[in-house]
């Protein structure tokens, strides 16, 4: 049985990288969601708890989490959820660890600047395969050029030849494996 589930907390601790055994980029850190609620008799928002996650990203989210993430940013997190006993040195205890399948900044706390990550083309050159800003031709728009990406004003024919492979979750585990 998986459980996914969507957790809205802070960034606890600055991620850090590693690899698993068989050398899967992965980056953990731990999250933290304090549940408010408002008391109707002092009128002021109190804190009613605080759960601890562990949260670890794989392969490309990782990276880009490790990138992105610092300590205190508020995030969104969607993912399967781990729960596991372990003990060390006579102590004993439950990790709550979630398995990231996307992770985002609240904007209800702060903005962004999200920049796409290019990734390289298996069939000749696109949008997504060369740098942001950097033009293929002489002739390029000024829009391709500002944005990395073909001008989505186009129309339909030129949209539907855009290579979107990258967006789908089961070609990605086919090539790793």
């Amino acid at each position: 049985m998986i459980d996914t589930l969507t957790i809205v907390g802070r960034v606890a601790t600055d991620p850090t990288q590693g690899q698993t055994g068989g050398g899967v980029p992965v980056t953990n850190f731990r999250l933290a969601s304090t549940h408010r609620r408002f008391d109707a008799v002092t009128q002021s928002w109190t804190d009613s708890g605080t759960n601890w996650f562990s949260v670890a990203a794989f392969r490309q989210l990782g990276e880009n989490a490790k990138a992105s993430l610092r300590t205190g940013d508020s995030v969104i997190v969607t993912g399967r959820l781990k729960i596991r006993s372990w003990e060390s040195n006579g102590k004993q205890g439950t990790s709550v660890d979630i398995e990231a399948d996307a992770i985002g900044h609240d904007l209800r706390w702060g903005t962004t600047a999200y920049r796409p990550q290019m990734r390289a083309s298996t069939g000749g050159t696109d949008a997504r395969s060369r740098s942001v800003g950097e033009p293929t031709s002489e002739s390029e728009s000024e829009s391709e050029v500002d944005s990395g990406y073909p001008d989505t004003e186009s129309g339909p024919s030129e949209l539907a030849s855009l290579d979107v492979s990258w967006a789908d979750p089961g070609a990605e585990a086919t090539a790793m494996s």
